[in-house]
């Protein structure tokens, strides 16, 4: 018999509830220290552990979502993510700015998501002393992101786009349609 990772959810679904309220009340440091112990593994558990720690810390969270091994989540608060996503190892996502995830999407290992932009418009302070410029990124639904992507802030992937592996996402992508290079440009409807 076929057990989908959506059929297995559907099935313990309450559980999760129960599991991710406990987790809402446990203390933000308790939790980040036991993402960091789940982070290195990827089987079932450890997946599941990272579920219900992004469901009680994240704005917004879909079922059957898999969180990879060895990703990183700042600002989980501002993150927004819908069901049936998939986000693979070594991913790095900061959603300082605000990042939101549609249904049906996949985000390929070793992608970076970044909400904000460093200015450099005071030459008093060092650059990396200058103010940060925050810039929501939104990915549609029906998204599929290839391995090594950069996606900057401000960047809007609408639905049903394919970003090439490595490329480099700054504005809007058009949907049904596939990106690629740096910076990223349209190469094909689809």
């Amino acid at each position: 018999m076929n057990y989908s990772g959506r059929r297995i959810f559907k099935k313990i679904k309450p559980i999760i509830w129960i599991l991710s309220l406990v987790c809402s009340l446990l203390p933000s440091f308790l939790l980040n220290f036991v993402w960091a112990m789940s982070s290195p593994f990827s089987g079932v558990i450890a997946i599941g552990i990272r579920y219900l720690i992004i469901k009680s810390k994240a704005k917004e969270i879909g079922n059957n979502v898999y969180i990879g091994k060895a990703v990183t989540i700042k600002n989980i608060h501002n993150l927004c993510i819908g069901s049936n996503v998939s986000i693979h190892d070594g991913c790095y996502i900061d959603s300082i700015g605000g990042v939101d995830i549609g249904c049906d999407t996949s985000i390929a290992h070793q992608t970076s998501l970044v909400s904000f932009d460093h200015t450099w418009n005071d030459g008093s302070l060092a650059i990396k002393y200058n103010p940060t410029v925050l810039r929501k990124i939104s990915i549609g639904d029906d998204v599929w992101i290839g391995c090594g992507v950069r996606v900057l802030s401000g960047s809007n992937i609408k639905h049903r786009t394919i970003i090439a592996a490595g490329s480099v996402v700054k504005g809007e992508c058009d949907s049904h349609s596939i990106y690629a290079g740096v910076p990223a440009r349209k190469v094909k409807d689809i």
